[in-house]
């Protein structure tokens, strides 16, 4: 990929630094927006109806073009990188915008002024998109080490919670005369200072965090009217794929929640200052109003980021996450029985507990979606911290513009009026209610959604480092090397090798070819168990494996199967009710409690006239799980339990066949995967890669043991792998010419898959569920 290098070393503490001014302008602004909000109803004679509406449609709009952002920021090509020139330009229409919004007079009137504002908050919120979707997403990959993403977050959360530390402080300079004549004149005046000074500090990580060129990037998709169509599609699935994945959904869920429910009642905490502390009077409140915030926010600087970071690392992210919160649910009990008229100064005891709730959320919840990110990539081989950051914040920001609907809604059921001298009996009470149970409600709820969350640390590690292997496989194949190449290796590639006849061939000549080949029938069909929702391990149902059988009987005259356990053991049994033969695997692993099982079943399946072929274990030896010795041994056993007219052999890569004549001896039939896909072969050379691979096996069996191609294939879709490029009319390409190739020269080749397999998508990424002439949904891929 053509982005910023992310990196499992240390990042430089100015970087973060960088990421974290970033963050004081990201949160000054909704921190300065939800002060002077006040002032449209408390001084400039909004009613609710309207302050609900200002809350809530720019807050819509904003939703709606956050995923629209993260995919162009995905996707963006320029000597910039992705990202960084959409910061620096979302910086200056958010400073510009914030400043226009503000400049409002009592004499234009209500409606005037409500349309006015309403107005530039569509810039505004325009702006904020431009700048915080890229922006978040370069927090993401700054770095790939589960502990440092959180120490990225802590250190931008610890200087983006000075915004909330000082934005209180307006509330003392707006309500005091000698500073302005009223709280409207303040807001026109102070919207200055915030808008030119975030703006400053919005443009820092798009100046001072390294970038990488992303022109020459061959995976992102251009960004031109033609692909729009393609890209709100995208958008589309991302969100139902980001939703399918249940880490993630449980982040947004969470986060919606609680911040969503904190939102609801942050507004009330002024009111019920002046109105249960100060019996209504704003002056005799003074500063105390200010004080609820600013200190709020300075023990969550002070107190709850570096503890929460710090659990982290003790007991992880998730754990840190219910501490967190269940801490905060004890400030909001405390909140409702230290706010005692005549004894402001008692709230302040409660403040370092519900100070953990929203400090806890963004510090972990960051670090946690970066997780994420890192577990679709392996899922979908694609790098989408654009959208997943967009469709995380698309929650965050919805729950924003719920929370001012309900905010509203709340003060009209309790009868509360802003800005009135008194209130009617109950309506304060009826606020402080709302405003302990709301919160402790959306928490509880967010912590039964979070209980079995298990992207861990363990896991967390697990999957960086399969990616890695991917990018060594990845920079290889960059090379012309691929995946496997033991070809290239060894120096036996074909000399001068000439294009397939296939090569300029059009689309609707080469589906008229394959579909003539598939109509032929095939030698052999490796059997695609798993239907959509399962994954390996799981138990096969007997109706699903007839049904699939049912539609590839037709056309194979062999069936294999990989497994002899879990529900496995049907599909002998229903193949020769079709009348197929069969050949059987054991699964065969580092389990070897499994193995046993599988080896016995096999014995059993063979002795009942079930199996034509006994495999014993697949690729075993090439992902190293057993050594060749203990192999050799199965194989043995096997050998001696099943009926003499049972072959019985072992399937792996060709090459191990190449290099290991026990293996060989050991054999009745030699059965080689070949896969020229992964040795990363033009597809105009494919066919030939695979003639290759064929024939040294087969000079290494002699004359009289059999060689039988016990998988080749090509993927529709997926990650391409050297000049392996995965498509459909590759795919019917290869099959096309390896089933002419197979027929004309009398060999006996088993096509691999008959069905997509979706549960390989996290071992393989996207190009490993792509293989199958059916799709997912057993439908015909390449035929209409």
């Amino acid at each position: 990929m053509t982005t910023p290098a992310a990196t499992s070393h240390k990042v430089p503490f100015g970087q973060k630094v960088a990421f974290g001014l970033g963050m004081l302008a990201n949160q000054m602004f909704p921190a300065a927006l939800g002060i002077f909000m006040v002032v449209l109803v408390q001084d400039m004679g909004f009613p609710g109806w309207m302050w609900g509406i200002l809350f809530f449609l720019p807050r819509v709009f904003d939703s709606v073009t956050d995923p629209i952002m993260g995919f162009i920021s995905d996707n963006t090509r320029s000597r910039w990188g992705r990202r960084h020139h959409y910061v620096l330009l979302g910086a200056i229409v958010m400073g510009i915008s914030f400043v226009a919004m503000w400049q409002i007079h009592r004499e234009d009137g209500v409606t005037y002024n409500f349309l006015y504002f309403l107005f530039w908050s569509f810039i505004f919120y325009t702006g904020l998109t431009l700048f915080s979707i890229p922006y978040v997403a370069i927090g993401y990959e700054m770095s790939d080490d589960f502990h440092e993403r959180t120490s990225i977050m802590a250190v931008a959360q610890w200087i983006g919670q000075w915004a909330w530390v000082i934005a209180p402080w307006f509330w003392v300079v707006m309500y005091d005369p000698d500073w302005f004549e009223n709280a409207d004149a303040a807001t026109r005046h102070l919207a200055v200072w915030v808008g030119v000074v975030c703006m400053l500090l919005a443009m820092v990580p798009a100046l001072f965090i390294p970038s990488r060129s992303s022109l020459d990037d061959a995976k992102l998709v251009p960004l031109t009217w033609a692909n729009f169509g393609g890209g709100m599609r995208e958008i589309l699935n991302g969100f139902k794929e980001a939703f399918s994945s249940k880490p993630f959904r449980k982040l947004c869920f969470s986060t919606f929640l609680i911040f969503n429910a904190f939102n609801t009642v942050a507004a009330f905490s002024f009111f019920i200052v002046v109105y249960h502390l100060f019996g209504g009077k704003t002056a005799d409140a003074g500063i105390w109003p200010t004080l609820f915030g600013s200190v709020g926010a300075l023990m969550t600087t002070f107190a709850v980021i570096p503890t929460v970071a710090w659990m982290s690392r003790r007991i992880g992210k998730k754990n840190a996450f219910m501490v967190s919160q269940g801490i905060s649910i004890i400030g909001y009990v405390l909140l409702w029985f230290l706010m005692v008229p005549g004894k402001p100064w008692m709230f302040m005891f409660a403040l370092p507990f519900f100070s953990f709730g929203i400090g806890g959320l963004f510090t972990l919840m960051m670090s946690m979606t970066a997780d994420v990110c890192d577990l679709d990539e392996l899922a979908t081989g694609k790098r989408r911290e654009g959208i997943f950051g967009a469709i995380y914040w698309w929650m965050v920001k919805f729950g924003f513009a719920i929370a001012g609907l309900l905010s509203g809604a709340i003060m009209s059921l309790v009868a509360f009026t802003p800005g009135a001298a008194t209130q009617p009996a109950g309506a304060v009470d009826g606020l402080r209610l709302f405003y302990s149970g709301v919160p402790i409600f959306g928490t509880l709820l967010a912590m039964w959604f979070m209980r079995d969350y298990d992207l861990d640390e363990r896991r967390a590690t697990e999957v960086n480092a399969e990616l890695a292997r991917r990018k060594q496989r990845a920079a290889a194949s960059s090379q012309g090397s691929g995946a496997r190449p033991w070809l290239a290796e060894h120096g036996l590639l074909l000399p001068g090798a000439e294009p397939s006849p296939m090569a300029a061939m059009p689309t609707a000549e080469i589906r008229s070819r394959f579909s003539e080949q598939f109509d032929a029938g095939l030698y052999g069909l490796c059997f695609s168990a798993y239907p959509e929702g399962q994954r390996a391990g799981d138990q096969l149902l007997a109706s699903d494996v007839g049904r699939r059988i049912d539609l590839v009987a037709p056309h194979t005259r062999w069936l294999r199967s990989f497994s002899c356990t879990e529900g496995h053991e049907a599909i002998p049994r229903l193949a020769r009710t079709k009348g197929l033969k069969t050949m059987v695997g054991a699964w065969l692993s580092a389990d070897r409690a499994r193995n046993e099982r599988e080896i016995t079943a096999l014995i059993r399946l063979a002795q009942d006239g079930m199996v034509d072929i006994a495999v014993v274990g697949n690729e075993v030896l090439l992902r190293g799980e057993l050594p060749e010795a203990e192999l050799l041994q199965s194989l043995a056993r096997v050998r001696a339990a099943v009926p003499e007219s049972v072959r019985v052999g072992c399937v792996d890569a060709y090459f191990e066949f190449l290099e290991r004549p026990a293996l060989v001896a050991a054999c009745d039939v030699l059965l080689p995967n070949c896969y020229p896909f992964w040795e990363g072969a033009h597809i105009d050379h494919a066919a030939q890669y695979l003639r290759r691979m064929h024939g040294l096996v087969k000079a290494v069996a002699g004359e009289d043991k059999a060689v039988i191609l016990a998988e080749t294939g090509w993927p529709g879709q997926g990650e391409a792998v050297g000049a392996a490029v995965p498509s459909a009319d590759h795919a019917m390409r290869y099959f096309t010419e390896a089933q002419q190739w197979s027929r004309r020269e009398g060999v006996k080749l088993f096509w691999f898959a008959s069905f997509d397999e979706p549960w390989k998508r996290r071992q393989e990424g996207e190009v490993g569920t792509q293989w199958g002439l059916w799709d997912k949904d057993e439908r015909p891929k390449y035929r209409t």
